[in-house]
């Protein structure tokens, strides 16, 4: 299995029966309970090889730079792991971005999990071999973290094949959306987190935006910090052809307050924005398939697939 074009996304296979995950750490460090680790995977009907890297702290980093880069080398690379799962986020993994192996990675597609600090690989992957990564649950905060429903249940859904092409992407019903500007749009979901949007802007993994429904999200920043990363953005020229934006958690940051800045920010490019989405560092944590087309509705605050996620 092994994706050459960039004129469709870059799919991988689905979950088979009894699936291998490899965890990984790219970024920094923690402490992970192996036993639990390897016991949540069994009770799910899956297996899990744990990486060497993961094990190791080095630092603010999970071990050196070649550690981390060869323990995500290998995991694409065998063939008897199904799906790469992070550990967690943090910091490091933009230091990897230059030595990643793209045409290992084009010839061994399989769905990447994260978010944070692992939004610089989604992007950088996304830009040099279109594969389609998920910007979802990590282990250790969110997994192993007992994290609400659908936090789970999101990530093994979309990684199992069960949605297809027209299916909408659930969002909890207890937790409010936001229609800051209405209208209805179509494209491929990119993003991630804000901050790293920015630090990679001018690298091999700044965003391209043209056509798509920007995905954004961040923690612990406050609203002019945000602020400045949105300007920079628009500065860029990176919202030039959004056709639509998917706000998802801004930690510490209401709602409410962050609307007259989406306001400001995206009115002039005349887009569906829908905020409030719960991705991102909260709790629940819904994933969101990145590369994937879908349709952004922030009258009725739908978030529809339109294609399907995986080879057949």
């Amino acid at each position: 299995m092994n994706c050459l074009e960039r004129n469709e996304p870059c799919l991988p296979m689905a979950l088979p029966d009894n699936a291998c995950f490899a965890i990984v750490a790219p970024a920094g460090p923690a402490r992970l309970d192996t036993q639990k680790a390897t016991r949540w995977f069994a009770d799910r009907g899956y297996r899990c090889r744990i990486y060497p890297g993961t094990l190791q702290a080095q630092g603010y980093l999970a071990g050196a730079d070649r550690q981390r880069l060869q323990d995500l080398h290998d995991a694409f690379a065998d063939p008897t792991i199904d799906a790469i799962l992070c550990m967690r986020g943090g910091y490091g993994s933009m230091r990897l971005l230059d030595q990643l192996d793209f045409e290992l990675i084009r010839h061994n597609p399989k769905p990447l999990i994260g978010y944070s600090d692992i939004t610089a690989l989604h992007t950088a992957i996304y830009r040099s071999t279109g594969l389609l990564t998920f910007h979802g649950a990590m282990l250790n905060a969110d997994l192993l973290g007992a994290k609400l429903q659908p936090t789970e249940a999101s990530l093994l859904a979309q990684l199992g094949g069960q949605l297809r092409s027209g299916a909408p992407i659930a969002h909890p019903a207890n937790f409010a959306l936001t229609s800051v500007l209405p209208g209805v749009a179509s494209g491929p979901l990119l993003g991630g987190n804000l901050s790293m949007l920015g630090a990679t802007l001018g690298t091999i993994a700044e965003l391209e935006t043209q056509g798509c429904i920007l995905f954004i999200e961040d923690v612990n920043e406050p609203l002019y910090r945000v602020d400045r990363l949105l300007t920079q953005l628009r500065l860029a020229g990176k919202l030039e052809g959004i056709r639509g934006v998917l706000v998802g958690d801004f930690a510490g940051i209401t709602t409410a307050a962050l609307t007259p800045l989406l306001q400001d920010i995206f009115g002039p490019q005349g887009v569906p924005v829908l905020a409030g989405w719960r991705s991102g560092h909260c709790d629940p944590n819904v994933c969101l398939p990145l590369g994937a087309r879908v349709r952004l509705d922030s009258v009725e605050q739908t978030l529809v697939l339109e294609q399907d996620l995986f080879r057949a």
